[in-house]
């Protein structure tokens, strides 16, 4: 091999796969609310990965944003085929409810679905210290108090982190909703 060759365009699967596997399943799982759906989700956006590896391009974006973008359309992909299957009906005198009292399907559990996926990849794009006091104070009902008794970080320190938080996850689903968020 010549050391003086250009380069191979593309990104180096192998290497992402290692650095950014944990935070895609993260995603994937919290996005879908399914655990072997988000694996499912994961092999295939490596699957995609690899295949469009050559066109990778670092001046567009970092390997991880390229990633995410990856798994944003194949998790949009994976609620819009759940939406489109049918769901299994019950007996009703083996269920023991009325039809009427079963959960909705269609365009609102759809569009509900992402709703969280828009939250989450919003939450996503947070620096870790702003996801995770929104994480354990907002989603996970800590208080202020405890999330300062489990990371040593002071309770004011923890207000202004939410505060910015919120502020910085307002702007990005308000950009989202403007039609400026990333398009895959």
């Amino acid at each position: 091999m010549d050391p003086h060759a250009p380069a191979t365009p593309g990104l180096d699967v192998d290497a992402a796969f290692r650095a950014e596997s944990a935070a895609l399943l993260a995603y994937a799982v919290n996005a879908l609310g399914d655990r072997a759906a988000g694996e499912d989700a994961l092999q295939e956006t490596f699957v995609r990965a690899w295949t469009a590896r050559e066109r990778y391009s670092p001046e567009r974006a970092s390997p991880r944003t390229w990633l995410f973008a990856i798994a944003r359309n194949v998790v949009v992909d994976a609620v819009r085929a759940r939406s489109r299957r049918p769901r299994p009906v019950e007996d009703v005198a083996t269920a023991g409810a009325a039809p009427q009292e079963t959960a909705p399907t269609g365009p609102d559990t759809h569009a509900a679905s992402l709703d969280r996926l828009l939250v989450v990849e919003s939450l996503a794009k947070l620096s870790p210290e702003h996801r995770e006091v929104l994480v354990r104070i907002h989603l996970g009902g800590a208080s202020y108090q405890e999330v300062s008794e489990m990371t040593g970080v002071p309770v004011a320190t923890l207000r202004t982190r939410t505060f910015y938080a919120l502020k910085a996850l307002r702007a990005l689903l308000q950009d989202e909703a403007e039609g400026g968020g990333p398009r895959g």
